[in-house]
């Protein structure tokens, strides 16, 4: 019997690539008619592909809390109009993987930990 699979857990696969991620943060940014929880589950989805938020650096994590915080608060509409005032002004807002790999290193690392991990709790079954 074939196993399903969550439509979450295929997000969260998908946007564990670096390209895939960078266009779905950026399609995000480019809806027009916006829910106020889009953008910050968009931002839920993408810690969670990178391994959760225990796996972020503290820099990341404490940007990430800050930015949660606020769009709890606001729903993301500065960032929305911030995109619309750019696009107005004949500018649009792109979405790229850093030139320094520093996201692939962090990603390798992060998959390193997990398999050990999961290596682990193998071993204790």
């Amino acid at each position: 019997m074939t196993k399903s699979v969550s439509y979450q857990d295929d997000l969260i696969e998908f946007l564990k690539k670096p390209e895939a991620a960078a266009a779905y943060i950026e399609a995000i940014l480019e809806e027009k008619n916006v829910e106020a929880e889009l953008l910050p589950l968009a931002l839920s989805n993408m810690v969670e592909a990178r391994g959760g938020i225990t796996q972020l650096s503290e820099l990341a994590k404490l940007h990430y809390e800050k930015l949660k915080n606020l769009l709890s608060k606001t729903g993301g509409d500065e960032v929305y109009l911030l995109v619309a005032l750019l696009d107005a002004l004949g500018f649009q807002v792109n979405v790229t993987i850093k030139s320094d790999g520093s996201i692939l290193e962090s990603q390798s690392e992060s998959l390193v930990r997990t398999r050990l991990l999961q290596d682990g709790q193998g071993q204790h079954n």
